[in-house]
């Protein structure tokens, strides 16, 4: 009976810390990108460059002004993906859908005008820049949806 106590308490400490909000009102689409900081127009793509960002959407890869077209392997999620390299230098990914506007059934991608992702259907802005993507105007009550990172050696990954 202890022992179940004990796995009880250690399961509910583990979802109550866990990164991952299991709440968000934006739906959870597959998500699989994949950026290589080695080749191609990525060349310049590197923690040394904040505020940038590789925007991944049902048109395909936006970097700089260029586009690449999506592969049979990539999925943009719900609203699409922004990996986005913050003030300190940390690769970050979002599904930039409003959470604001999920909630309300309504699926609307945020634009990308760095260091924010802002709404224009609600008006919401949300910090990028920090590494938080926290809503700036009080309209929304959640965070954008966060996406796991994998950076091995230049070759960043964003699954889920």
């Amino acid at each position: 009976m202890q022992y179940c106590r004990q796995l009880i308490v250690l399961l509910c400490a583990v979802g109550l810390t866990s990164c991952d909000n299991p709440f968000s009102s934006v739906p959870r689409y597959p998500v699989s990108m994949t950026v290589d900081t080695h080749t191609g127009i990525y060349v310049h793509f590197t923690p040394e460059a904040l505020n940038t960002f590789v925007l991944l959407d049902r048109d395909g890869y936006h970097y700089n002004g260029h586009t690449e077209p999506l592969t049979v392997m990539d999925a943009y999620g719900y609203g699409g993906v922004v990996l986005y390299v913050d003030m300190l230098g940390n690769y970050n990914a979002w599904d930039i859908a409003c959470p604001n506007c999920a909630s309300k059934g309504r699926r609307q991608p945020c634009d990308i005008d760095a260091p924010f992702a802002l709404c224009t259907h609600c008006g919401e802005q949300y910090d990028l820049g920090s590494g938080t993507s926290a809503p700036q105007k009080g309209i929304a009550k959640e965070f954008l949806l966060r996406l796991p990172v994998v950076n091995s050696g230049g070759r960043i990954t964003v699954k889920q």
